[in-house]
């Protein structure tokens, strides 16, 4: 099953410093056929002004990536930890009993960063926060592997059973997107056109892919993101 999430449908909010698409129920916006997806809880698409950002607020029992698209992401935390990541580098967080954290655009241009939220496997993880900055080239007609859950073979690990992978896709060519039976997949075509089992995604768009495998094909230089998770 396939079901394509058009940009043009997302959520939408604008404060000014921030412009954000959320695929999913967030903050005043509600959509009761839109409030999760399995265990993928968001996915938001923020536009964070230079100079500005989210200043230190807390989350628990929650899985949170936020992958970088452009500019300049400078995270902060209650655990210490302090970086700036760039293009395809991702920050991620256990929330779990609680954390504290902050995210900036400390750099000169905009900051564009996908923001994901996945429910844990269960309440109350010991907090971790980290980082990985993965090689660009990395991503070039190849799915990277950028997380997985505790057993997985990706350098991030979550407490969930979800595997996340992005690649940049060259104009004219095609890759297979494999969803096994009882799992499902939420595709982001973060930029440029492609088609997705036949479907035509432009960015932004979404795709919802349940126990099926598909084609990718970029119809031009495509950036995608994959959520794989089980079926439900």
């Amino acid at each position: 099953m396939l079901r394509k999430i058009d940009s043009a449908t997302l959520g939408t909010s604008d404060l000014g410093w921030l412009r954000s698409c959320f695929h999913f129920s967030f903050a005043d916006y509600h959509d009761p056929e839109r409030v999760h997806f399995g265990v993928l809880r968001v996915v938001n698409d923020d536009l964070v002004r230079p100079g500005t950002g989210f200043d230190t607020h807390p989350h628990r029992d929650m899985e949170i990536v936020s992958y970088v698209v452009d500019g300049e992401l400078t995270h902060g935390d209650s655990m210490g930890n302090r970086n700036t990541l760039s293009r395809g580098h991702v920050q991620y967080m256990s929330a779990g009993t609680g954390v504290m954290h902050s995210e900036h655009n400390r750099g000169d241009t905009t900051l564009r960063f996908l923001q994901i939220w996945i429910f844990p496997d269960e309440r109350g993880h010991t907090p971790a926060c980290g980082d990985h900055r993965f090689d660009w080239d990395a991503h070039r007609n190849n799915w990277l592997a950028l997380v997985s859950g505790p057993d997985g073979e990706a350098p991030i690990k979550l407490h969930q059973d979800v595997h996340i992978s992005a690649l940049e896709l060259d104009d004219g060519r095609e890759i297979p997107l494999r969803v096994a039976p009882g799992r499902q997949a939420y595709l982001v075509q973060i930029e440029g056109a492609a088609t997705a089992g036949g479907v035509e995604l432009g960015a932004r768009d979404g795709l919802e892919i349940v126990g099926e495998d598909v084609t990718l094909a970029a119809r031009e230089t495509s950036h995608v993101l994959v959520i794989e998770m089980p079926e439900g």
